[in-house]
């Protein structure tokens, strides 16, 4: 083997289930961080993921170039019988990428399963469709490293494996004693975030949780174990922040030899001097979705409106939508208390099973939408008249408008308004859930009765679904809908990182985030003053559930009370800061880790 002398002279390849499949928040980590990496190592850098459906992904182009040691192995691997796709990801950086369908393996998973439970000890029993994917990616890509390292022709090799779906080849690496270093990160344990959705005390409980115990009360022992299989037989074991350092230690056994933050490569987003007149423009846009859906019952002052929001999947106790939903009902009662002059739009923006969208919202929508073409006809009709008129008229006054109007169009502008206005309260869902009475959400607004009464400071919109252009009720994607909001909150119980208050910090929106989630325990172990930057942090370590709800009804509070130049300044400020959690800045901490592996014996 040659004298190294550079750290990007090895060849780097990066597995993740997420690779041009987009899951959650780790095909978010991985793509966003490629043009950074690529950047260093370039054509020795290549990524890897599962090829799970029939089609290539659109986000995916095959190369016809197999000249490289990347090529030479898939050709290789062709010859044995394999099927496997070569190419790049048509994302910034365009990485090269390979995709394997594990279906191939299918045939081989009795042997592979009986192979795991005689040399590890995992007993695969009844798996499911993702756990079958799983075993039979991980045989494949095992297949994929041994024939890299005999065509690597001495170039060392880093394999660096994402969570415990593709974590499986890491024991065999190390069983066969194949000249391949390996990092494993795992973006939150199994464990974790099953026992955290049932346990409100996890995080003083976890030192004494007994891991096999726990795993096979929620029938999850075989993911535990390919889990803590790759975490101990790893080189270099790393985790996204210190909360989850954490768990590895207590769940999988070893505490994680270095902490890899999730960044954001922030050059995707716009200039500082922009952000006020983008707020403005897609504010103006939920503007025209408000009015639709709220006055049609009773009308409030869009200048004194504040739209605060929370996404994220739909985990109702570790996501702290159940906290979020306390404070709100508690700054519901002290702004009316308080006789504040300012109304609060919540959103929920989650993912439940739905059959449609409501036919009594998509009508008012639709009928908004009438309305604002007959103004706009109307506007024209009175344009034109009032031009002739004022080069008519013998003098200098101004004309009474109402005769421009034609009495087409004030019938128009009539009826469309009474078939409008309504005398229900604006509907709390948006979409017509196919179990409501099992909904948390639905049963937390019913109890208190959140139901979006007139005279509620707070109206709650729970819209069941992913923002995106093609939505009729919003018309335009997640980005710009954040860019038009004024607050995210997002009190995470269970939060291993936390992309959706990064993602509003780069996008000048001030956030709420939590102290157990590792984006906001980050934040508040490396700056100060972070309610000054528009980061605020709701405290729930050692507090009770009474406590937090309290600490986020104040800081909402606090915002509400805000002036909009204040509020100006903030968004300022927020993307200002954006920088410190660029890729730019935070990607040097997977080269450490890199590096640490490679000194490693």
């Amino acid at each position: 083997m040659t004298k190294r002398k550079s750290l990007y002279e090895p060849l780097l390849v990066e597995t993740a289930w997420e690779v041009c499949n987009q899951v959650g928040g780790i095909y978010t980590v991985v793509k966003s961080k490629v043009p950074s990496i690529v950047e260093k190592w370039g054509e020795q850098y290549c990524l890897m993921g599962p090829l799970l459906q029939t089609k290539l992904p659109a986000e995916f182009e095959e190369t016809s170039d197999y000249d490289d040691v990347y090529g030479k192995v898939v050709l290789a691997m062709r010859e044995s019988g394999f099927q496997i796709h070569y190419g790049r990801w048509l994302t910034q950086g365009t990485p090269k990428v390979i995709l394997i369908p594990p279906m191939q393996a299918y045939d081989a998973f009795k042997d592979i399963r009986q192979y795991l439970l005689k040399n590890h000890q995992i007993n695969i029993f009844n798996p499911d469709e993702l756990l079958q994917q799983v075993i039979a990616f991980g045989h494949l890509v095992l297949q994929f490293f041994i024939e890299l390292e005999k065509q690597a022709d001495g170039t060392e090799i880093i394999a660096h494996f994402h969570e415990w779906m593709t974590g499986m080849p890491i024991g065999e690496i190390k069983k066969q004693d194949l000249k391949i270093k390996t990092v494993f990160t795992t973006h939150a344990t199994m464990l974790g975030r099953y026992v955290a959705a049932s346990d409100t005390n996890f995080y003083r409980n976890l030192p004494s949780i007994d891991w096999l115990q726990a795993a096979q009360k929620f029938y999850i022992e075989p993911q535990v174990r390919l889990e803590r299989l790759a975490a101990n037989d790893c080189d270099i074991l790393t985790t996204v922040s210190d909360v989850t350092g954490k768990e590895c230690e207590f769940l999988l056994g070893r505490k994680p030899d270095y902490i890899l933050p999730n960044g954001l490569s922030l050059f995707t987003y716009t200039a500082t001097h922009e952000i006020q007149n983008l707020h403005k423009r897609f504010a103006d846009k939920i503007h025209e979705f408000t009015m639709a859906h709220f006055f049609h019952s009773y009308t409030f002052d869009l200048d004194n409106t504040l739209y605060f929001f929370t996404s994220g999947r739909y985990e109702y106790h570790n996501k702290g939508y159940d906290l979020t939903l306390e404070a709100l009902h508690r700054l519901n009662e002290r702004m009316r208390k308080e006789k504040i002059e300012k109304t609060i739009v919540m959103f929920f923006i989650t993912k439940q099973p739905y059959e449609s969208i409501n036919a009594k919202v998509l009508q008012t929508r639709a009928v908004m939408d009438e309305i604002h073409s007959t103004c706009e006809e109307i506007l024209k009709e009175v344009r034109e008249k009032l031009f002739v008129a004022a080069a008519t008229s013998p003098d200098n006054n101004l004309p009474d408008l109402n005769e421009f109007v034609s009495d087409y169009w004030r019938y128009r502008y009539r009826q469309m308004i009474q078939s409008w206005k309504s005398d229900y309260w604006p509907i709390v869902v948006t979409h017509n859930l196919k179990d409501d009475n099992s909904d948390e959400i639905i049963q937390y607004l019913r109890i208190h009765d959140m139901v979006n009464k007139p005279d509620d400071k707070v109206k709650i919109i729970y819209h069941p679904d992913f923002v995106s252009p093609t939505s009729p009720l919003f018309g335009m994607d997640y980005p710009q809908f954040v860019r038009g909001c004024h607050l995210g909150i997002f009190p995470s119980y269970y939060e291993p990182w936390g992309y959706t208050p990064l993602e509003c910090v780069a996008r000048g929106v001030p956030a709420v985030t939590s102290d157990l989630s590792g984006f906001g325990d980050y934040c508040q172990r490396r700056f100060r003053n972070l309610d000054d930057k528009g980061i605020y942090i709701v405290k729930r370590r050692n507090k009770t559930f009474d406590e937090s709800a309290d600490d986020l009804c104040d800081i909402m509070l606090s915002f509400v009370q805000l002036s909009r130049r204040e509020r100006i300044i903030l968004r300022n400020t927020v993307e200002s800061n954006a920088d410190n959690f660029s890729w730019n800045t935070l990607s040097v901490n997977y080269e450490k880790a890199y590096q640490m592996v490679l000194e490693k014996e």
